[in-house]
């Protein structure tokens, strides 16, 4: 059976001091087995609000989320987020990190030999296993994030949600943890949904680049197919006419037909239509923190 996601005439409304405030309208996407999707629009355009609806920590208005057959109404293990903050706890190793999750969806379907090996084999897939009994404050912030992929990973999920997770590293931590998480996806051929504000980012990693319109009322504006040969490499993508298309037809929407008139976008350069990509690492385009809350 070919496991697939499908969101359908998805919205939501909150409630507000000063009135109803609609966040999304009619947002339909549907993502088959194995497809990396990356959301990437303005800040407060919805993209964090769409993946906790998928995530089961928000209810939609209107419409809904189905995966594999059965309605998403509630969190659960086959839909694992990972945060831009690791959200590791700081008393535990990175091993017991995992660990929690492991017990928690294989407690009583795994042997204590199994769920042991199951814990080292995920740290070992975001290459953690020389600072597996090393907690939060004695490793980096790239090595907390690995420990967060791996914990999300050990549960098995049949979608990795990701919210910005490369956000708050330097450039060259960014780019290793991208390449990462290319190896890994390829190896599990697991379903990936990531939200990003960086251009260069969405196009190195994702099939489809969903563009989402300027709120309030926001919604899919236009899909993007990335139609490059994997894998990927930086480098020689660099100066590829293909990936500079992709990249100008993203750059081309965020910046002329959903030009946003505040300080945070008025300020952004146009040449950045042209410019080529960095061979590193790739430049935001926005600030990498969007303000809208997410929930725990």
């Amino acid at each position: 059976m070919n496991k697939m996601l499908e969101i359908t005439g998805a919205g939501i409304e909150f409630n507000t001091p000063k009135g109803s405030f609609r966040a999304l309208r009619d947002v339909n996407l549907k993502i088959q087995q194995g497809e990396f999707v990356s959301l990437i629009g303005h800040s407060g355009c919805g993209k964090s609000t769409v993946l906790n609806i998928v995530a089961g920590l928000l209810q939609a208005t209107e419409g809904g989320v189905v995966l594999n057959g059965k309605e998403v109404n509630e969190p659960g293990p086959e839909r694992a987020v990972v945060f831009q903050n690791h959200s590791l706890l700081p008393w535990l190793s990175a091993y017991e990190n995992v660990e929690l999750a492991v017990k928690q969806v294989f407690k009583g379907k795994k042997s204590k030999a199994e769920m042991k090996e199951w814990i080292e084999h995920n740290l070992g897939l975001v290459h953690m296993t020389h600072a597996m009994h090393k907690r939060p404050d004695e490793i980096s912030g790239g090595m907390k994030q690995r420990v967060g992929i791996a914990r999300a990973l050990a549960m098995e999920p049949y979608v990795l949600l990701m919210d910005e997770p490369f956000g708050a590293l330097d450039a060259l931590t960014r780019a290793h943890l991208q390449d990462s998480l290319m190896e890994i996806q390829k190896d599990l051929n697991n379903t990936v949904i990531m939200i990003t504000h960086d251009v260069d980012e969405a196009v190195l990693l994702s099939d489809r680049i969903v563009m989402m319109t300027n709120g309030p009322a926001a919604t899919i504006g236009e899909i993007l197919d990335v139609n490059l040969e994997r894998p990927r490499n930086r480098l020689e993508l660099a100066d590829d006419p293909a990936y500079n298309h992709y990249r100008a037809a993203v750059l081309s929407f965020l910046y002329e037909k959903q030009k946003k008139v505040d300080s945070t976008t008025s300020s952004a350069p146009q040449a950045n239509a042209t410019k080529k990509p960095e061979p590193v690492a790739a430049p935001a385009i926005e600030p990498a923190q969007e303000p809208e809350k997410k929930i725990a």
